[in-house]
């Protein structure tokens, strides 16, 4: 059978997808630059008999999200970004009872109500657990429509594996560009394995399980944290997604994700063809970040340019990876340092700026900022 392939905005590929991932529930809000997402599942998720509810707010929808996964349903919600923030407190309580779904971030520009130009300022709030109380969820991060799709089909098998949320972290850019994309094959949802641990009822042949992320005895929660903790563990040696661009003779490194990393892509090609030898790190997952890589390479003495869409937070990754390299010794993971180049607003970073940039490094003597120094204002 010949690949189908179509040209689609990266909304409607994350859309198409979901539903060939098996995706049962869909339930959202509008917002910008998202909305195309939105309104795919809106037909096409109802075209084919599933579920799908345009909420009243974007909590009722992260809620919801949470009632379908409660009961084994492959269900799913996105937004952007401040619409994201309205949607914490439902992740931490799906994170909280161990109940599997995808969250979708199409990312604009902050904070606040900002612009609806594309940001990278929710690395922290994605990264980090943007709830309340002690947990993550896995993070992956696109930088095109076909991986749009590709890690969206995935983050659905991934949620179901361990049992916890999966966002993907996209922005504006992404989310409304047009490329060509070979979808994924459909999956049928009731050919999914069965979820024991699902809230059911007995005339439905299932035992009436209790989903909850409440537990009023300290001992308890902590053992339940502390058991949490111990399957983090396991998908950070599960989970640990990055690409690599001539890194190895390279005397600067790109690091960036999603369309960043396309613009470093393109400064890199320039610094190449001008002699310069320039190399690219692209994290996929962002959560686990893939920090043992990067301390491979900075043990090699190599130098880092972070460049986001941002005023500086992956940045501060890249910096404990260097860390970790020095932590263990070795001359050359001296010479490692690390750089910030970062545009905000809506502002994407050109090429020839990133360029700029790297050229300003390499010809600065010694290097200009330690690896633990502060991104520059």
């Amino acid at each position: 059978m010949a690949e189908e392939k179509r040209l689609m905005k990266g909304n409607e590929a994350i859309a198409e997808s979901a539903i060939r991932a098996g995706c049962r529930a869909y339930f959202g809000y509008p917002i910008t630059p998202q909305n195309e997402l939105t309104a795919y599942m809106a037909k096409y998720m109802l075209e084919k008999g599933r579920v799908f509810i345009q909420a009243e707010s974007e909590v009722s929808a992260i809620n919801m999200v949470y009632g379908a996964a409660a009961t084994g349903a492959r269900s799913m919600t996105s937004s952007s970004s401040p619409g994201i923030s309205l949607k914490q407190e439902g992740i931490s309580y799906a994170c909280g009872a161990d109940v599997p779904c995808v969250v979708v971030n199409v990312a604009r520009s902050g904070p606040g109500l900002g612009g609806i130009s594309p940001g990278q300022g929710d690395y922290f709030q994605s990264t980090r657990g943007g709830g309340h109380g002690d947990y993550y969820h896995i993070v992956l991060a696109p930088k095109s429509v076909q991986e749009s799709a590709d890690l969206t089909y995935e983050a659905f098998e991934l949620a179901d594996r361990w049992r916890m949320p999966v966002m993907i972290l996209a922005d504006g850019l992404i989310g409304q560009m047009m490329e060509g994309v070979v979808l994924p094959p459909p999956i049928d949802p009731d050919s999914l394995p069965p979820k024991p641990w699902a809230a059911g009822n007995r005339s439905g042949g299932r035992e009436p399980n209790h989903v909850t992320s409440i537990n009023l005895v300290p001992a308890e929660l902590e053992a339940k944290n502390r058991e949490r903790y111990a399957r983090y563990d396991e998908i950070k040696k599960a989970v640990n997604r990055y690409e690599e661009v001539r890194t190895e003779d390279a005397d600067l490194v790109f690091v960036a994700y999603g369309t960043s990393s396309r613009v470093a892509l393109g400064a890199l090609e320039m610094a190449r063809a001008e002699g310069l030898k320039a190399g690219l790190f692209r994290p996929i997952s962002l959560w686990p970040f893939p920090y043992a890589r990067l301390a491979e390479l900075a043990a090699k003495g190599k130098r880092f340019l972070a460049v986001e869409m941002s005023m500086g937070q992956m940045v501060e990754d890249v910096r404990l990876a260097v860390a970790e390299a020095l932590s263990k010794g070795g001359e050359k993971a001296r010479l490692s340092r690390v750089d910030f180049y970062g545009r905000c607003g809506g502002m994407i970073p050109s090429e020839a700026e990133v360029l700029a940039e790297a050229k300003r490094l390499l010809a600065a003597a010694p290097a200009s900022v330690p690896a633990n120094a502060a991104p520059k204002e």
